[in-house]
């Protein structure tokens, strides 16, 4: 029996099973399912996902609902929760499966280019951005409640399909739990969601390190002078032929007017290219764009266009 627009309750036990079902013909129709698993009763455990948490409970339109979501998180009803540029997609397990879509607008560029300039010249910080960690005062930085990455409510757009017609719903609040839960494993995905390239603190820190490492008064150093300062290897630049350029082309998806705003060139400059033959001579600026780009996803590669529309 239901009530109103409400469906029965449904025991945790039976929704796990019927959830396991449904998650089963999700993986078998090629779906990756990643799902939020905590242990015990804390939710988070790192500065991270705690520093997550604690800027959601902060906001007054937050704090009278999302409660409901903490036992929905801990028991694992979050089924499956995906974080990707600007959006984070969830399937929550309740009377039956919901599906919680949030949107998250993309960090200003102005606040993105006073954190980078603020995590600029930290001595050592470059060494664990490179190895995908970062220094306490660069996370300090990075999750500042006001200057940070983390989005304001008016940056948040909250979705879900059950009956509830509350802007928060039990089965959003598991969702933006969850969310911390995974950062806890891959921080690096907040610069994802905030639709920002934290490689972008590593080429700062790098140009910093390398202009008072007395080698060179180049900001471009040799494959091998960056592997002995970082102690990583660093590709060599490409080799620019045309079936290169064609290549990386392609593999953004872009056609040539796109692929020439994103190397800085003109649109007949790209053709030339893709037309030539052997080895092409190229002046520094284009080979160092290139190479730069080739470095790029395709989803690195699109933010990179549209922001230099």
């Amino acid at each position: 029996m239901s009530y109103g627009d409400w469906e029965p309750y449904v025991p945790v036990a039976a929704r796990r099973a019927r959830a396991a079902k449904e998650v089963d013909k999700l993986r078998k129709k090629g779906t990756k399912v990643e799902p939020i698993e905590v242990q015990g009763r804390k939710i988070v455990r790192t500065f991270w996902g705690e520093a997550w948490c604690r800027q959601l409970e902060n906001f007054s339109d937050y704090q009278n609902r999302l409660p409901r979501g903490r036992t929905y998180v801990r028991n694992g009803s979050v089924c499956h929760l995906a974080i990707s540029s600007g959006k984070v997609e969830a399937i929550v397990s309740g009377s039956q499966l919901y599906r919680v879509n949030v949107s998250i607008s993309p960090l200003p560029v102005q606040k993105w280019e006073n954190v980078c300039k603020k995590c600029t010249g930290q001595i050592g910080s470059v060494l664990e951005l490179l190895q995908g960690r970062f220094s306490n005062h660069v996370m300090a930085i990075v999750t500042d409640q006001n200057q940070g990455l983390f989005p304001r409510p008016n940056e948040i757009t909250l979705a879900c399909n059950c009956p509830d017609r509350a802007k928060m719903c039990k089965h959003v609040a598991a969702v933006l739990y969850g969310v911390g839960a995974r950062l806890d494993h891959q921080p690096e995905l907040l610069f994802l969601l905030r639709d920002v390239d934290h490689e972008e603190l590593i080429t700062l820190e790098m140009d910093i390190q390398l202009a008072t490492s007395g080698k060179g008064k180049s900001r471009r150093l040799a494959g091998a002078d960056l592997s002995d300062v970082f102690g990583v290897d660093i590709e060599e630049p490409i080799t620019p032929t045309a079936a290169t350029v064609t290549r990386l082309r392609k593999k953004f998806g872009m056609n040539t007017t796109q692929f020439a705003m994103l190397v800085g060139v003109s649109p007949p400059t790209v053709t030339t290219w893709e037309n030539g033959s052997g080895k092409l001579n190229l002046r520094q600026r284009s080979l160092d764009a290139l190479s730069r780009v080739a470095e790029y996803t395709p989803e690195q590669a699109v933010r990179k266009l549209k922001r230099g529309r």
